[in-house]
């Protein structure tokens, strides 16, 4: 080749630090013999000669490529790779070459019996456990049901950590076993390994990043987003700034996702895929108007991104612009009308408008479209969650027998998701009021599955809702295993709660309050005590539980709706508590205890028409509530619709009586069956007064 020309033949990039020209190649291969018999004993690694020896290598590598995996180019390769370890005995790169070549060549299990061997006679060989640690490594995906190799994970940890005592300062050592120890689920471990890397190179990107995960996985959110943005404040560039943002929505970070991404989209303000992360990390946090904003702008930019115009979709749903949702649905429709997604947008859409019946029909169509026995693994899971969320259209509708049979179908296409199964059955006749099957169920899978998790809680919960307390807690107790114990207590307090011991209920809420890290957390805990101290009827308490709940988070919903309905229900300080009430509703329009409220405090503003509206609003979410009958009752009562007041009460009674023995509350029964006798009362004299006319 001509000393001025300028076209050149490079090795392939996988190559790193030995990607040479192949006039180089050539150059390295008129280096007289006596290079390649270099001894190894030299005090100072022989670079030159393991440089030499690797570019052969990786040419012989090539030709066998070219020439089908011949096995005199393969050996040829592997000769001149440990050429090159003998000479330069440090470098780990060399290692990983040949280990990558014995796992493209497939020489997987000869490789593992050779290396063996060779750290059995010499313990101390780093080389030998790098080679065998990688293809350990590669081994890993020998597990059944997309599960890795325990034995081959296990076994590769060990090589790793071998190497780690052989070579404390190789960074990039530590890192892997990180990573390794992540993989199985060690994370004080991997702490341990990342933090290790840091001390040797503080600013390696790999072992910053991956201790940000490990962090995350121990529920420190905080240091996880501390070592995430010293990864990119040290080099804000366009990687540093996506792989931050990517992390920030692992961790459910999106406004600091979001704010990632818009760094790295005033990097390249023409990268519209980055446009679109940024969109959709907005979407994720909920911020829609700013996501409203990047995807038309998405649209104004390409009219036919479907995904864009799916989440325009979406976006006006959430804010019940019903009309621009369905035309924006209809347009992703019809640039992409197979994509599950746009299809199941419909279904949502439906739901939101209070359109169970045509939601669970379209979501049904969508399932009849679908092999009942899927082949893909994607399909298979497609498949379970569009069951699962038609089972619960069918619980909400009231069609338990149809949810039941819904939920059994999942165990058909998924036989490990029995327990899961199961506790949606049992969920599914407790929402229907069929206590009887709900136990039968869950003493059938108590039996079939005795020490799964969920199995248990379920059980449990059907031993409280049949008065069952101290049985129940001795068993969820069991689960206390250091885990999920504030999940544990949490549902020990809900149990006390059903059996009104109020003493115990606290009890559990100290122990689940004491391991909440989060304000989410405290939320839930502090929610609850407010609930509690309610029923109790110490009201200040209460209040000040749920003004306690609002200043962690002034939205939720559920919170203003108690405090609202328990002002409403005292009747005290009504234009306050309907201010909180209509504010629930507007944050969750469709439910059902909030429409209550919302007609009972219409009720005691004495207005009856919109209380009356309201409540049969609320009963078309959900008509097994004996309290919203009871409601809808004294509201006809108070327009002069005797009759239409004692059917209401009538089935407020028979709700009251079908109701769980835990949930009973006999006085509230009592009040109601003495206004329906009533009413009765009033109806028959009515009725003989009519006669004497």
């Amino acid at each position: 080749m001509d000393a001025g020309s300028q076209t050149t033949i490079t090795m392939p990039n996988r190559l790193g630090f030995l990607g040479v020209h192949l006039s180089l190649v050539l150059t390295l291969l008129a280096v007289p013999a006596a290079a390649q018999t270099q001894k190894a004993a030299a005090s100072k690694p022989d670079r030159g000669a393991a440089y030499y020896h690797a570019a052969l290598a990786h040419l012989y590598e090539d030709l066998a490529s070219q020439y089908g995996a011949r096995s005199e180019y393969l050996t040829k390769a592997v000769e001149n790779y440990r050429l090159a370890m003998k000479a330069d005995p440090d470098s780990s790169f060399l290692a990983e070459q040949l280990a990558g070549l014995y796992i493209q060549s497939g020489q997987l299990r000869s490789a593992v019996n050779e290396f063996e061997e060779v750290v059995r006679k010499n313990p101390n060989d780093i080389n030998a456990r790098r080679i065998l640690g990688r293809i350990y490594m590669a081994r890993l995906r020998e597990g059944q049901q997309n599960r890795p190799n325990e034995e081959m994970l296990n076994k590769t940890i060990e090589q790793f950590e071998k190497i780690a005592e052989l070579a404390p300062n190789d960074a990039s050592n530590w890192v892997t076993l990180g990573r390794l120890r992540k993989f199985a689920q060690r994370s004080a471990e991997a702490e341990k390994a990342y933090k290790k890397a840091l001390e040797i190179d503080p600013d390696n990107s790999d072992a910053i990043t991956g201790l940000a995960m490990v962090y995350a996985d121990l529920g420190d959110t905080k240091g996880a987003a501390e070592m995430l943005k010293k990864a990119a404040e040290k080099n804000p560039n366009l990687s540093n700034l996506t792989m931050l943002a990517a992390n920030y929505e692992q961790m459910k970070e999106f406004k600091l996702a979001s704010e990632a991404y818009r760094r790295a989209l005033e990097m390249n303000p023409g990268n519209a895929d980055l446009k679109r992360a940024y969109a959709q990390s907005l979407f994720a946090g909920e911020e829609w108007d700013a996501a409203l904003k990047v995807f038309e702008e998405l649209i104004a930019e390409d009219p036919n991104d479907g995904m864009s115009l799916l989440r325009l979709s979406q976006i006006a749903r959430q804010k019940r612009d019903f009309a621009k949702a369905k035309e924006y649905g209809r347009k992703a429709a019809a640039i992409d009308p197979n994509n599950l997604e746009v299809r199941y947008n419909e279904v949502s859409l439906l739901e939101t408008e209070g359109k169970t019946s045509e939601a669970i029909q379209t979501l049904k169509a969508i399932l009849d479209g679908m092999g009942r026995r899927p082949d893909s693994m994607g399909e298979r899971n497609n498949r379970i969650i569009l069951l699962e969320r038609l089972g619960y259209l069918y619980r909400s509708a009231e069609q338990t027998d149809s949810s039941v049979a819904t939920f059994r179908e999942i165990a058909q296409v998924d036989p490990d998701a029995g327990p899961r199964v199961s506790a949606q059955v049992i969920d599914s006749y407790r929402a229907g009021k069929d206590f009887a099957s709900a136990e039968k169920e869950a003493e059938a899978a108590i039996k079939k599955y005795p020490n799964d998790r969920v199995t248990k809680l379920m059980y449990a919960t059907v031993l409280a809702d049949m008065g069952k307390t101290n049985q129940a807690v001795i068993l969820v107790k069991t689960l206390l295993n250091g885990k999920n114990d504030r999940e544990t207590w949490l549902s020990i307090a809900q149990f006390y709660e059903k059996a009104k011991n109020h003493t115990e209920m606290m009890k559990a809420l100290d122990e689940a309050e004491r391991l909440s890290v989060s304000d989410d957390d405290k939320e839930t805990i502090v929610f609850m005590r407010g609930a509690m101290y309610e029923r109790q009827k110490k009201y200040d308490l209460a209040e000040t539980e749920f003004r306690k709940v609002l200043k962690l988070n002034p939205d939720s919903a559920s919170a203003l709706n108690y405090l609202g309905y328990m002002l409403a229900d005292r009747n005290v300080r009504l234009q306050e508590a309907l201010q909180m009430i209509e504010k629930a509703v507007s944050l969750e329009p469709q439910n059902s205890a909030f429409l209550d409220s919302l007609g009972w405090i219409y009720y005691r503003l004495n207005k009856l028409d919109e209380a009356a509206e309201q409540l049969r609003r609320s009963l078309d979410h959900g008509s097994r509530d004996p309290t919203v009958h009871d409601h809808l009752g004294d509201v006809y009562q108070a327009q002069g619709k005797v009759k239409e007041a004692v059917a209401q009460w009538e089935r407020s009674v028979r709700e009251w009586q079908s109701n769980a023995p835990a949930e009973l509350d006999h006085t509230e029964l009592a009040k109601v069956q003495k206004k329906l006798e009533g009413g009765k009362i009033r109806l028959a004299k009515e009725a003989g007064a009519a006669k004497k006319q």
